[in-house]
């Protein structure tokens, strides 16, 4: 038993039958610092599921070659107060706004928010990256695209133009090479299997 946590803890995970689940658990707790409540809520909130099965393993024996895009979990949980009847990618922008310290948290540690719709001129256009967002454990600026749709394989093209315009003209020498995500209705695995850049991931959302 790991001294940092409380008794509070270990009864809560005391109810876990899955050795790894618990290690997983006792890890982020610590990590993160959550008070037993708080653990409570992830755990309810099952996000040992929502982990990628490739990089349970690390984060399980904590791994410290992890990467920031082990951490984002799938689906990403969205809140929806149901007022919408119809979810377009700005209602869908507008939700995560709304709760954005959750929307961070689904995302895994170290994640801020820098602004939403990030004009950047490209020649005599003006484009918008729908979510930019800065990681301070990783040093590194993430782009956020929002798809309604099943993921297509120009998403991957719009994203990587945006990843590229930020590392050209905002990231610090200091700073590691931007990331990028993509959070679809679909996901479409064949789309991400053939994508030649591994700094792009793409996860499903989940309106609750």
């Amino acid at each position: 038993m790991r001294s940092q946590l409380s008794w509070s803890h270990y009864r809560e995970l005391l109810s876990i039958n899955d050795d790894d689940k618990i290690v997983y658990y006792i890890n982020v707790a610590i990590y993160d610092n959550l008070g037993y409540r708080e653990l409570i809520t992830r755990i309810k909130n099952c996000e040992y599921e929502r982990i990628p099965k490739e990089t349970k393993n690390k984060l399980v024996y904590n791994n410290q070659n992890s990467s920031i895009l082990d951490l984002v979990k799938n689906p990403i949980i969205i809140k929806s107060n149901d007022k919408y009847e119809l979810v377009t990618e700005k209602v869908l922008q507008k939700l995560i706004l709304e709760d954005i310290p959750s929307f961070l948290e689904e995302l895994g540690n170290g994640f801020a928010f820098v602004k939403n719709e990030y004009k950047i001129k490209m020649g005599n256009t003006f484009n918008y990256i729908d979510l930019l967002l800065f990681n301070y454990d990783y040093n590194c600026f993430v782009v956020v695209e929002l798809k309604i749709s099943e993921l297509k394989k120009e998403h991957i093209g719009q994203v990587q133009i945006y990843m590229n315009y930020i590392d050209e003209n905002i990231r610090r020498i200091n700073q590691d090479k931007t990331i990028g995500i993509i959070i679809c209705k679909q996901d479409n695995n064949y789309v991400i299997k053939y994508c030649s850049d591994k700094r792009i991931i793409s996860r499903e959302y989940e309106l609750i």
